[in-house]
Parts: structure tokens; sequence; C-alpha cells
């Protein structure tokens, strides 16, 4: 079985990227800590980036066969509709993570046009916000 972690624009480049507000860790961290967290369950975990939203849509489609997925769609929050229509298609269970507190940041990333279609979003936790994903997805997915 197979946890599908996709993450959005811009997120490729985590660790370099204003570390005051995304954290130190890199995605390969981010990774590995995911990898650690599903190990328990036997899950593999298959983690795309991508800069578009059309190659997060045609990734997603491609993997309903997962038991669920982690998305930090960045910025793709905000105006992403057409990820959100993937996603509301994908039969699985999913959670949004975001790194910062979004609703401690600009007001125009105060609303998440994907959040009403997830089984659940955690912000403002850093990288510990996919481990928690991670955990979350567990319970959802019966053994």
């Amino acid at each position: 079985m197979q946890l599908l972690l996709l993450n959005g624009p811009n997120l490729g480049i985590l660790g370099r990227r204003e570390p005051e507000i995304y954290g130190t860790d890199t995605l390969a961290d981010i990774e590995t800590f995911v990898r650690g967290e599903v190990a328990v369950r036997g899950w593999e975990v298959v983690s795309v980036q991508r800069e578009s939203e059309g190659e997060l849509i045609e990734t997603l489609h491609g993997r309903w066969d997962t038991v669920g997925a982690i998305v930090n769609p960045g910025a793709l929050m905000i105006a992403g509709w057409s990820l959100r229509d993937a996603l509301a298609a994908y039969p699985r269970p999913w959670i949004e993570v975001h790194l910062s507190n979004v609703w401690a940041r600009e007001s125009f990333r105060h609303e998440s046009v994907l959040a009403p279609v997830a089984d659940g979003a955690i912000v403002g936790l850093g990288s510990l916000g996919y481990r928690l994903a991670a955990r979350a997805l567990m319970a959802l997915v019966p053994e």
C-alpha cells in the first residue's frame, strides 16, 4: 500500500526558502519523517512535488490506488479551483497541510478553496504537521 505525499509550487526549495517562515527542514527531510510514521502500517510513500497545478492534477488522477494523501498545495490553496475539483474526486481520505500558520500571515492567505473537501487540515506546526497528517490518515484508513 502506498501513501501519496503531494507538494505544490515552491515546496521543492524548502530548507532554503524563507526559513524564518517555513523552517529549515527540506522536502527530503519531510519525506523521511512521513516514511517513518507510516512504516508501522507497512505503507510506502510516493512523494511528488510539482510547480504547476496541471501536473499536480495529473499526478492525483494517476494515484487513485493510494490509501490516502497528504497535500500541501502551497499558494494553490488560494485559487486552485481545478486542483480542488481533482481532490474532491479523489476517492481516498486526504489531509491539507501548511507549514506556516496561514491565519497569522497576509489576509489573502486566510481562505483555502481546498479545505472544504479535505478530511482535515493542519497548519502552522512546521514539518511536524506532515507527521500529524500521516498519523491522522492511519487512523482514518482501516487496517
